[in-house]
Formats: structure tokens, sequence, C-alpha cells
């Protein structure tokens, strides 16, 4: 049942970023602020459009693709669980598509190895055939319902009573997939500035071309006509910075994985994942094979105690006053207090998480696995507690240069490393719209 591409050797010398344009000139049609997955697809979109413009990535950290982008679960959605009609759903099956095409193209490995998402008991089983004719209604390629039998087949080590099958799910390092995007924006002429962190965006009156100055923390300067914006943790911060709300306000929440023993790994194939429980925001903890071999059982879901916090020791003082003082975060702990400490204890207690996944395959015990790698979610909450889950886009009000030329990206949910090259093109038809541009 397994697909993969063939594994080439590839190398990545000279797409390193640069500090510097090539030519010493810092003045830029658009800049995009944040190198993950989202902000380097739309950069590398609008460019290969408009391939006289100048633009420019900027990214605060040493690397693109840092946080979430190179922290996920590398998997390759396929659109079963999304509203039918909805964007989110709209843009993964697009982007199922293009992803597989653009790895192809570039010969970035990957693997089609499948998803099983199973039931294991008679609620299930009817909360899975829902999910099944939902992921119909979203065109999911060769999506299928199959039996006790059949599981076996797939997952010989997994039990349940039944299960949706879907065949092109896969998995690939994102983080990798997003340097690919980088090095096409860079040859196409882009310039990306590493080490850049934005702490202020200003007016430029003496400079009606580029009106809008970006600096850095460092007390570099760039200066744009128009920025776009796609901060992932940072966002709500970014977007503050020109005059928008502070809602939606990103709330981190980590998700700690275990790995499982090497000698353990062969009894998971492919994705196995649980029915969703509607009750709950989270999806459960599932397996997911990776491209180097090994096997993540997770995540679970836990408040982390800054922004960028891949650990209960990464403690940010004030950016966790800010998230526990939030309206939409205590609605939100009331309303989930149980299933969160429940979290936090699966966090403590290993056997607690194995538990959960002993539904699935019984054969896995406590001493199969150990403490693995954390990823954190930039969760986006409003003020009711609800969790945001569609696109947000934002200006600052007024009339001023930093209201009309510059567009925040303020959310752009899962699956957005699969819908990357879709959200790309999306976000350019409106930076085209927003700003006028090729018109």
């Amino acid at each position: 049942m397994l697909l993969s591409r063939k594994i080439v050797p590839r190398t990545l010398a000279g797409i390193a970023s640069r500090a510097y344009s090539a030519d010493g000139n810092r003045n830029y049609d658009i800049v995009v602020v944040g190198g993950g997955i989202v902000g380097t697809a739309s950069a590398r979109e609008i460019l290969l459009r408009h391939p006289a413009l100048r633009i420019a990535i900027v990214e605060k950290e040493p690397k693109l693709a840092f946080h979430q982008s190179g922290h996920n679960s590398g998997v390759i959605h396929a659109g079963i669980y999304y509203k039918p009609g909805s964007l989110k759903a709209k843009l993964c099956v697009e982007g199922l598509h293009l992803s597989y095409k653009y790895l192809d193209e570039k010969s970035i490995p990957y693997k089609k190895v499948g998803k099983l998402i199973v039931a294991t008991n008679a609620v299930e089983v009817e909360r899975l055939n829902d999910l099944y004719q939902r992921s119909l209604a979203n065109n999911v390629p060769d999506v299928q319902v199959v039996d006790q039998a059949k599981i076996k087949e797939i997952e010989p080590y997994c039990q349940g009573l039944k299960a949706i099958w879907s065949p092109h799910t896969g998995i690939v390092d994102w983080g990798l997939v997003t340097q690919y995007y980088g090095r096409d924006f860079k040859a196409a002429g882009g310039d990306v500035y590493i080490n850049f962190k934005v702490a202020k965006f200003s007016e430029a009156p003496d400079n009606l071309d580029y009106p809008i100055v970006v600096r850095s923390e460092k007390g570099d300067e760039i200066r744009a006509r128009h920025i776009l914006t796609c901060g992932g943790l940072q966002s709500d911060k970014i977007a503050e910075m020109t005059g928008c709300s502070a809602v939606p306000k990103i709330v981190p929440f980590r998700g700690e994985y275990l790995l499982l023993n090497p000698d353990k790994c062969h009894m998971v194939r492919g994705n196995i994942y649980p029915v969703p429980d509607p009750r709950f925001p989270f999806l459960g903890v599932h397996f997911t094979p990776r491209m180097d071999g090994s096997v993540w059982l997770g995540p679970n879901a836990v408040l982390a105690f800054r922004r960028e916090g891949y650990k209960w020791s990464d403690i940010n003082v004030p950016e966790l006053i800010d998230a526990l003082r939030f309206p939409g975060f205590i609605k939100m702990a009331s309303k989930f207090v149980g299933a969160g400490m429940m979290e936090i204890a699966r966090s403590a207690l290993i056997p607690l998480q194995v538990r959960e996944l002993q539904k699935f395959i019984p054969d896995i015990h406590e001493y199969d696995v150990a403490r693995g790698p954390a990823g954190v979610r930039a969760q986006a909450l409003d003020n009711d507690g609800n969790l945001v889950d569609d696109f947000v886009f934002d200006h600052g009000t007024g009339e001023s240069v930093l209201s009309k030329n510059i567009l925040h990206c303020r959310n752009a949910p899962s699956p957005g490393a699969t819908s990357s090259l879709s959200i790309a093109k999306m976000i350019a038809d409106k930076i085209e719209h927003e700003f006028h541009i090729g018109k």
C-alpha cells in the first residue's frame, strides 16, 4: 500500500538566505514579513506572477521555517475533516494536488503512506459515517470506508470496527519544502533577510515612492511600497504595530510527541488517526510515520508558557500573563477545564498517553516509547473563547500609509502546510486586488 518518491540526495547549497540585497538597494515594491511556509509560498507566487517587482522576505530567525513550518507532523492532508464548501476544504484538496505536483517537479522526497481514521466503538462508527459523507462532498480523491479485515490488511497491528481509508494522504518534510520555496523565490530575483526581527513600521514622508520604513530590533531598515505580514505565532503582535485590534489573539498551544522504539516502527505503516470528537477542539493522539523512518505518537495540546515555548521550562512571563488574562482564553479554559487537565496529565504521565494509543495498537507499551519533539500551534481566539477556524486578513484603521498599504494575514489555519501553494494563490489574488498590482 506504500507509494513513495525515489529518495534522491539533494544539496541545498546556495539557498541559505543572504542578509543584504545583491545590489545594496533596500527599496522594495512588496516586503513580506514572516518566513514560514505561508509567507514564503506567497512571496514566491507574487514574484512568479510579477517578475518585474522587487520583493523581499524578512524573517526574525536564522533560517526560513524555523517555527510552526519546521515543527509540524509532516503530513500531506487530503481534506477529509473540513466543512463542505468551506475555504479550508477547497484549499486543502487543491493544495494536495499542487503539493504532489511540486514535489515531483523538484524531486523532493515524500511517501504516499495513506491514512486510516479508525472507529473503535459504535459512537465513533456513527461519527465516521458522517465524516465519510463530508469527505465525499469535499472531493477527497479515492477515499473509502473499510471494514475490520481491510484495516488489518492496510495496518496489520491496528484494531478497529470501521475506518476511512485515504490512500493519497502522505508525508514530507515541510521545513525542507519551505526552503525550496525560498530557493525559487531567490532564483526569481527576490531577497531574503534573516535575523531581521521587525520592531517598528513607520511612514517615510521624504520618500513617496517607498513610503513605509521597516525597522529591525538591531536598527536595520528597508523601505517598501506595500507590506504583507504572515507572522504565525507573532501575527497579532505584528498587526498591533500598525493600529490593528489585539483580537483575534494568538494563544500558543504546545503539542508534545512521543517517539516509538525503532524496533517497533514496523508496526505502523501509515498515518493512523482517531475519529474526531466534536465536543473538543483538538484532534487527539495519532500515529505519524516520518521521512527518516521514525514514528511520532501524539500530540497532546497544552498551553505553552511563551509564544515559542517548546518545553515546560520555556517561560516568558509577560507573554504568559498576556495569554492568561485574555478573556477569550479564560472562557475557553473554563469550557474545557476537564479536557485541559487531562492533556496536562498526559504530558506528565506517559502511561496515560500510551493508554490512548493502545485503543488502536494494543501491542504498544510504555517501555516502547520515549519523549520526543514538540511543536507550538498559533491558535487564534476571539473574545468569546472560540477557536478562529478561518482566514483573517486585517488593515489598520484610518487613511494613513500604514493602514492602506499593509495587509496582515492574521490567521492561516491548519492544514496550512498542505494548502500552502493554494493559500499563496489566494493571497496573491488578494494582494493584486488590495494594492492594484498588475492593473
